[in-house]
Protein backbone atom coordinates (compact mmCIF):
# COMPACT_ATOMS: atom_id res chain seq x y z
CA UNK A 1 0.00 0.00 0.00
CA UNK A 2 2.80 2.67 0.60
CA UNK A 3 5.13 1.04 -2.05
CA UNK A 4 4.94 1.75 -5.81
CA UNK A 5 4.28 -1.65 -8.14
CA UNK A 6 3.33 -2.94 -11.18
CA UNK A 7 0.04 -5.38 -11.50
CA UNK A 8 -0.52 -7.02 -14.52
CA UNK A 9 -4.19 -7.00 -16.42
CA UNK A 10 -4.87 -9.59 -18.67
CA UNK A 11 -8.12 -8.80 -19.75
CA UNK A 12 -6.22 -5.84 -21.63
CA UNK A 13 -2.70 -7.73 -21.97
CA UNK A 14 -1.21 -4.80 -20.39
CA UNK A 15 0.36 -3.29 -16.96
CA UNK A 16 -0.53 -0.14 -14.46
CA UNK A 17 2.13 1.28 -12.06
CA UNK A 18 0.27 1.31 -8.69
CA UNK A 19 1.82 5.10 -6.50
CA UNK A 20 -0.57 4.52 -3.73
CA UNK A 21 1.69 7.72 -1.50
CA UNK A 22 0.92 9.61 -4.54
CA UNK A 23 -2.29 10.40 -3.04
CA UNK A 24 -1.21 12.46 -0.31
CA UNK A 25 0.63 14.92 -2.67
CA UNK A 26 -0.48 18.72 -2.36
CA UNK A 27 -3.25 19.94 -4.89
CA UNK A 28 -2.63 23.08 -7.00
CA UNK A 29 -4.15 21.70 -10.13
CA UNK A 30 -7.45 22.40 -11.85
CA UNK A 31 -10.64 22.17 -9.24
CA UNK A 32 -13.75 21.22 -11.09
CA UNK A 33 -17.23 22.32 -10.95
CA UNK A 34 -19.55 19.88 -8.92
CA UNK A 35 -22.58 18.60 -11.23
CA UNK A 36 -25.45 21.06 -10.89
CA UNK A 37 -28.17 20.27 -8.57
CA UNK A 38 -31.00 22.25 -10.04
CA UNK A 39 -31.58 20.01 -13.30
CA UNK A 40 -35.42 20.99 -14.15
CA UNK A 41 -37.33 17.39 -13.89
CA UNK A 42 -38.61 19.15 -17.94
CA UNK A 43 -37.49 21.20 -20.16
CA UNK A 44 -39.22 22.15 -22.90
CA UNK A 45 -35.73 22.93 -24.17
CA UNK A 46 -34.18 19.76 -23.74
CA UNK A 47 -34.16 17.62 -26.64
CA UNK A 48 -34.17 14.34 -24.91
CA UNK A 49 -37.40 15.40 -22.84
CA UNK A 50 -40.97 14.21 -23.41
CA UNK A 51 -42.76 16.69 -25.81
CA UNK A 52 -39.49 18.49 -27.02
CA UNK A 53 -38.18 18.97 -30.87
CA UNK A 54 -35.18 17.67 -31.57
CA UNK A 55 -32.16 19.54 -33.85
CA UNK A 56 -33.44 17.54 -37.05
CA UNK A 57 -36.95 18.57 -36.57
CA UNK A 58 -38.42 15.64 -35.04
CA UNK A 59 -40.70 15.78 -32.09
CA UNK A 60 -40.40 13.25 -29.20
CA UNK A 61 -43.44 11.24 -28.28
CA UNK A 62 -44.51 11.86 -24.46
CA UNK A 63 -43.03 8.81 -23.00
CA UNK A 64 -43.41 8.02 -19.59
CA UNK A 65 -40.63 5.10 -19.20
CA UNK A 66 -37.90 4.44 -21.40
CA UNK A 67 -37.18 6.01 -24.91
CA UNK A 68 -34.68 5.04 -27.72
CA UNK A 69 -34.49 7.10 -30.68
CA UNK A 70 -31.77 7.24 -33.64
CA UNK A 71 -28.65 9.71 -32.58
CA UNK A 72 -28.92 12.82 -34.95
CA UNK A 73 -25.49 13.44 -34.82
CA UNK A 74 -24.49 9.76 -35.74
CA UNK A 75 -20.92 8.85 -35.65
CA UNK A 76 -21.50 5.63 -38.02
CA UNK A 77 -23.82 5.40 -40.55
CA UNK A 78 -25.19 2.06 -42.44
CA UNK A 79 -24.62 3.05 -45.70
CA UNK A 80 -20.96 5.04 -45.95
CA UNK A 81 -19.60 4.15 -49.13
CA UNK A 82 -15.87 2.19 -49.48
CA UNK A 83 -12.68 4.31 -48.55
CA UNK A 84 -10.54 3.93 -51.10
CA UNK A 85 -7.61 1.52 -51.78
CA UNK A 86 -4.43 2.35 -49.84
CA UNK A 87 -1.00 2.85 -52.20
CA UNK A 88 0.95 1.86 -49.66
CA UNK A 89 0.71 -0.29 -46.05
CA UNK A 90 0.73 2.87 -43.39
CA UNK A 91 -1.80 4.58 -45.56
CA UNK A 92 -4.65 2.03 -44.43
CA UNK A 93 -7.84 2.70 -44.63
CA UNK A 94 -11.22 0.45 -44.28
CA UNK A 95 -15.17 0.45 -43.81
CA UNK A 96 -17.17 1.44 -41.05
CA UNK A 97 -20.57 1.04 -40.96
CA UNK A 98 -23.42 1.07 -38.23
CA UNK A 99 -26.41 2.41 -36.51
CA UNK A 100 -26.35 4.98 -33.58
CA UNK A 101 -28.94 4.88 -30.98
CA UNK A 102 -29.83 7.40 -27.93
CA UNK A 103 -31.66 5.75 -24.87
CA UNK A 104 -33.44 7.60 -22.14
CA UNK A 105 -33.86 6.04 -18.83
CA UNK A 106 -36.61 7.96 -17.66
CA UNK A 107 -38.73 11.28 -18.51
CA UNK A 108 -37.37 13.05 -15.65
CA UNK A 109 -34.25 15.24 -16.30
CA UNK A 110 -33.30 15.18 -12.32
CA UNK A 111 -33.66 11.19 -11.92
CA UNK A 112 -30.04 9.31 -12.59
CA UNK A 113 -29.96 5.78 -12.07
CA UNK A 114 -29.84 5.10 -8.22
CA UNK A 115 -32.12 7.39 -7.91
CA UNK A 116 -34.67 5.46 -9.91
CA UNK A 117 -36.60 2.48 -8.73
CA UNK A 118 -35.61 -1.54 -8.84
CA UNK A 119 -38.77 -1.72 -11.44
CA UNK A 120 -37.38 1.12 -13.71
CA UNK A 121 -33.69 0.19 -14.03
CA UNK A 122 -34.96 -3.23 -14.23
CA UNK A 123 -36.89 -1.22 -17.29
CA UNK A 124 -33.84 0.03 -18.37
CA UNK A 125 -31.76 -3.65 -18.77
CA UNK A 126 -34.47 -5.41 -20.32
CA UNK A 127 -34.34 -2.52 -23.33
CA UNK A 128 -30.62 -3.22 -23.18
CA UNK A 129 -31.03 -6.90 -23.76
CA UNK A 130 -33.24 -5.98 -26.62
CA UNK A 131 -31.22 -3.99 -28.36
CA UNK A 132 -28.34 -6.04 -28.01
CA UNK A 133 -30.34 -8.83 -29.74
CA UNK A 134 -32.09 -6.43 -32.54
CA UNK A 135 -28.54 -4.82 -33.66
CA UNK A 136 -26.86 -7.84 -32.88
CA UNK A 137 -28.60 -9.88 -35.41
CA UNK A 138 -26.78 -8.06 -37.75
CA UNK A 139 -23.78 -6.01 -36.64
CA UNK A 140 -21.03 -8.00 -35.09
CA UNK A 141 -20.85 -5.29 -31.92
CA UNK A 142 -23.55 -3.58 -30.20
CA UNK A 143 -21.79 -0.81 -28.12
CA UNK A 144 -24.09 -0.08 -24.65
CA UNK A 145 -22.44 2.66 -22.88
CA UNK A 146 -23.33 5.96 -20.73
CA UNK A 147 -21.77 9.08 -20.13
CA UNK A 148 -22.71 10.54 -16.85
CA UNK A 149 -21.85 14.19 -15.91
CA UNK A 150 -20.50 16.86 -18.04
CA UNK A 151 -16.59 15.73 -16.96
CA UNK A 152 -17.28 13.05 -18.78
CA UNK A 153 -17.82 14.25 -21.76
CA UNK A 154 -22.04 14.32 -21.50
CA UNK A 155 -23.55 16.91 -23.48
CA UNK A 156 -27.07 16.69 -21.81
CA UNK A 157 -28.07 15.82 -17.99
CA UNK A 158 -30.92 14.11 -18.99
CA UNK A 159 -30.43 9.99 -18.07
CA UNK A 160 -29.79 8.45 -21.35
CA UNK A 161 -27.56 6.19 -22.80
CA UNK A 162 -26.27 5.28 -26.05
CA UNK A 163 -25.59 2.04 -28.61
CA UNK A 164 -23.71 1.74 -31.26
CA UNK A 165 -23.60 -1.02 -33.60
CA UNK A 166 -20.49 -1.14 -35.78
CA UNK A 167 -19.79 -3.64 -38.59
CA UNK A 168 -16.23 -4.45 -37.13
CA UNK A 169 -14.61 -5.34 -33.83
CA UNK A 170 -13.24 -2.06 -32.05
CA UNK A 171 -10.08 -2.19 -30.51
CA UNK A 172 -11.32 -3.19 -27.12
CA UNK A 173 -13.25 -5.55 -28.26
CA UNK A 174 -11.21 -7.14 -30.36
CA UNK A 175 -8.24 -7.29 -27.74
CA UNK A 176 -10.81 -9.00 -25.06
CA UNK A 177 -11.24 -11.29 -27.69
CA UNK A 178 -8.09 -12.30 -27.94
CA UNK A 179 -7.40 -12.60 -24.08
CA UNK A 180 -10.26 -14.26 -23.03
CA UNK A 181 -9.50 -16.86 -26.02
CA UNK A 182 -6.12 -17.58 -24.89
CA UNK A 183 -6.75 -17.98 -21.09
CA UNK A 184 -9.65 -20.50 -22.02
CA UNK A 185 -7.20 -22.17 -24.16
CA UNK A 186 -4.74 -22.02 -21.42
CA UNK A 187 -6.37 -23.14 -18.17
CA UNK A 188 -9.51 -24.56 -19.21
CA UNK A 189 -11.88 -21.76 -17.62
CA UNK A 190 -13.34 -18.45 -18.91
CA UNK A 191 -11.24 -15.93 -17.36
CA UNK A 192 -13.48 -13.41 -15.76
CA UNK A 193 -15.33 -16.64 -14.41
CA UNK A 194 -12.49 -17.74 -12.92
CA UNK A 195 -11.70 -14.27 -11.59
CA UNK A 196 -15.64 -13.37 -10.11
CA UNK A 197 -15.16 -16.70 -7.90
CA UNK A 198 -11.46 -15.29 -7.01
CA UNK A 199 -12.51 -12.20 -6.00
CA UNK A 200 -15.18 -13.68 -4.22
CA UNK A 201 -13.54 -15.71 -2.00
CA UNK A 202 -10.73 -13.35 -1.75
CA UNK A 203 -13.18 -10.17 -0.71
CA UNK A 204 -10.38 -7.19 -0.48
CA UNK A 205 -11.86 -5.73 -3.49
CA UNK A 206 -15.40 -6.39 -3.49
CA UNK A 207 -17.61 -3.62 -3.34
CA UNK A 208 -21.12 -5.54 -2.94
CA UNK A 209 -22.60 -8.47 -4.12
CA UNK A 210 -25.24 -10.17 -4.47
CA UNK A 211 -26.91 -13.94 -5.61
CA UNK A 212 -26.16 -13.63 -8.79
CA UNK A 213 -23.51 -10.82 -9.18
CA UNK A 214 -20.73 -8.70 -7.89
CA UNK A 215 -19.19 -5.75 -8.22
CA UNK A 216 -15.10 -5.10 -7.12
CA UNK A 217 -12.35 -2.90 -7.75
CA UNK A 218 -10.51 -5.01 -10.19
CA UNK A 219 -6.53 -6.11 -9.30
CA UNK A 220 -5.54 -4.16 -12.35
CA UNK A 221 -7.58 -0.91 -11.78
CA UNK A 222 -6.51 2.00 -13.54
CA UNK A 223 -8.89 5.12 -12.81
CA UNK A 224 -8.89 5.59 -8.62
CA UNK A 225 -12.95 4.05 -8.25
CA UNK A 226 -12.92 2.10 -11.18
CA UNK A 227 -15.09 -1.29 -10.48
CA UNK A 228 -16.17 -4.32 -12.92
CA UNK A 229 -19.54 -5.39 -12.51
CA UNK A 230 -19.80 -9.98 -12.93
CA UNK A 231 -22.19 -12.43 -13.16
CA UNK A 232 -21.25 -15.38 -11.30
CA UNK A 233 -22.44 -17.99 -13.50
CA UNK A 234 -21.16 -18.26 -17.22
CA UNK A 235 -23.32 -15.85 -19.64
CA UNK A 236 -22.01 -14.29 -22.45
CA UNK A 237 -24.42 -12.16 -23.62
CA UNK A 238 -26.72 -9.57 -22.14
CA UNK A 239 -29.72 -10.77 -23.78
CA UNK A 240 -28.50 -14.44 -22.30
CA UNK A 241 -29.77 -13.40 -18.47
CA UNK A 242 -32.50 -15.34 -17.18
CA UNK A 243 -35.83 -12.93 -15.05
CA UNK A 244 -34.17 -13.22 -11.38
CA UNK A 245 -30.98 -12.34 -12.98
CA UNK A 246 -32.29 -9.15 -14.39
CA UNK A 247 -33.35 -8.33 -11.36
CA UNK A 248 -30.53 -9.05 -8.96
CA UNK A 249 -28.56 -6.40 -12.12
CA UNK A 250 -31.36 -3.70 -11.26
CA UNK A 251 -30.45 -4.82 -7.35
CA UNK A 252 -26.63 -4.74 -7.44
CA UNK A 253 -26.27 -1.45 -10.05
CA UNK A 254 -28.64 0.62 -7.68
CA UNK A 255 -26.37 -0.14 -4.44
CA UNK A 256 -23.44 0.17 -6.63
CA UNK A 257 -24.22 3.57 -8.12
CA UNK A 258 -25.59 5.16 -4.40
CA UNK A 259 -22.22 3.63 -2.96
CA UNK A 260 -20.72 5.97 -5.80
CA UNK A 261 -22.78 9.25 -5.12
CA UNK A 262 -22.18 8.90 -1.55
CA UNK A 263 -18.22 8.76 -1.69
CA UNK A 264 -18.43 12.49 -2.62
CA UNK A 265 -21.77 13.59 -1.74
CA UNK A 266 -22.46 14.19 -5.39
CA UNK A 267 -24.00 13.32 -8.64
CA UNK A 268 -21.06 10.89 -9.49
CA UNK A 269 -19.91 11.09 -12.63
CA UNK A 270 -18.47 7.97 -14.70
CA UNK A 271 -18.37 6.06 -18.30
CA UNK A 272 -19.45 2.70 -18.34
CA UNK A 273 -19.76 0.02 -20.86
CA UNK A 274 -21.39 -3.55 -21.13
CA UNK A 275 -19.20 -5.80 -22.89
CA UNK A 276 -19.96 -9.34 -24.32
CA UNK A 277 -19.53 -11.72 -26.79
CA UNK A 278 -19.48 -10.45 -30.37
CA UNK A 279 -23.08 -10.94 -32.31
CA UNK A 280 -24.14 -10.91 -36.13
CA UNK A 281 -21.85 -13.28 -37.84
CA UNK A 282 -19.98 -14.77 -34.03
CA UNK A 283 -23.66 -15.87 -33.22
CA UNK A 284 -22.87 -19.16 -35.02
CA UNK A 285 -19.25 -19.25 -33.47
CA UNK A 286 -17.89 -21.11 -30.25
CA UNK A 287 -17.61 -17.80 -27.97
CA UNK A 288 -17.57 -19.76 -24.57
CA UNK A 289 -13.99 -17.93 -24.18
CA UNK A 290 -16.69 -14.63 -23.54
CA UNK A 291 -17.62 -13.69 -20.25
CA UNK A 292 -20.58 -11.02 -19.97
CA UNK A 293 -19.26 -7.59 -17.48
CA UNK A 294 -19.42 -3.68 -17.66
CA UNK A 295 -16.74 -1.97 -16.99
CA UNK A 296 -17.56 1.78 -14.61
CA UNK A 297 -14.82 4.30 -15.13
CA UNK A 298 -14.97 7.29 -12.22
CA UNK A 299 -12.48 10.09 -12.60
CA UNK A 300 -12.73 11.59 -9.52
CA UNK A 301 -9.71 11.09 -6.89
CA UNK A 302 -10.13 12.97 -3.94
CA UNK A 303 -13.11 15.27 -3.70
CA UNK A 304 -16.19 16.26 -5.98
CA UNK A 305 -13.74 18.85 -7.48
CA UNK A 306 -10.32 16.61 -7.94
CA UNK A 307 -9.96 14.14 -10.47
CA UNK A 308 -7.53 11.75 -12.14
CA UNK A 309 -5.71 13.56 -15.42
CA UNK A 310 -4.51 10.53 -17.60
CA UNK A 311 -1.99 12.60 -19.30
CA UNK A 312 2.25 12.61 -19.55
CA UNK A 313 2.96 9.43 -18.36
CA UNK A 314 -0.26 7.64 -18.67
CA UNK A 315 -0.37 9.03 -22.10
CA UNK A 316 3.23 8.22 -23.30
CA UNK A 317 4.42 5.20 -21.11
CA UNK A 318 0.98 3.09 -19.18
CA UNK A 319 -1.32 3.83 -16.87
CA UNK A 320 -0.42 5.09 -13.37
CA UNK A 321 -3.07 4.81 -10.21
CA UNK A 322 -2.50 6.99 -7.14
CA UNK A 323 -4.46 4.67 -4.44
CA UNK A 324 -4.41 0.62 -4.60
CA UNK A 325 -7.24 -1.12 -5.68
CA UNK A 326 -8.21 -2.55 -1.96
CA UNK A 327 -7.85 1.11 -0.37
CA UNK A 328 -10.36 1.95 -3.52
CA UNK A 329 -12.66 -1.11 -2.46
CA UNK A 330 -12.51 -0.29 1.29
CA UNK A 331 -13.62 3.23 0.72
CA UNK A 332 -16.52 2.32 -1.74
CA UNK A 333 -17.19 -0.93 0.48
CA UNK A 334 -17.85 1.08 3.41
CA UNK A 335 -20.12 3.55 2.71
CA UNK A 336 -24.17 3.34 3.16
CA UNK A 337 -26.51 1.97 0.89
CA UNK A 338 -29.40 5.21 1.27
CA UNK A 339 -28.74 7.92 -0.96
CA UNK A 340 -27.78 11.21 0.20
CA UNK A 341 -30.52 12.83 -1.13
CA UNK A 342 -32.89 10.34 0.75
CA UNK A 343 -31.50 9.98 4.00
CA UNK A 344 -33.67 11.59 6.95
CA UNK A 345 -32.12 14.71 8.14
Amino acid sequence: AEHQHARYNPLRDDWVLVSAHRVKRPWQGQLEKPPPEDVPRWDPNNPLCPGATRANGEVNPQYEGTFVFPNDFPALQPDAPEPGDSDHPLFRAAAARGVCKVMCFHPWSDLTLPLMSLAEIRAVIDVWADLTAELGSSYPWVQIFENKGAMMGCSNPHPHCQVWASSFLPNEAHLEDRTQRQHLRQHGVPMLLEYAEQEAHRKERLVVENVDWLVVVPYWATWPYQTLLLPRRHVRRLQDLCESERDSLASIMQRLLIKYDNLFEVSFPYSMGWHGAPTGPYLEEDCGHWQLHAHYYPPLLRSATIRKFMVGYEMLAQAQRDLTPEQAAEHLRSLPEVHYKQRTK
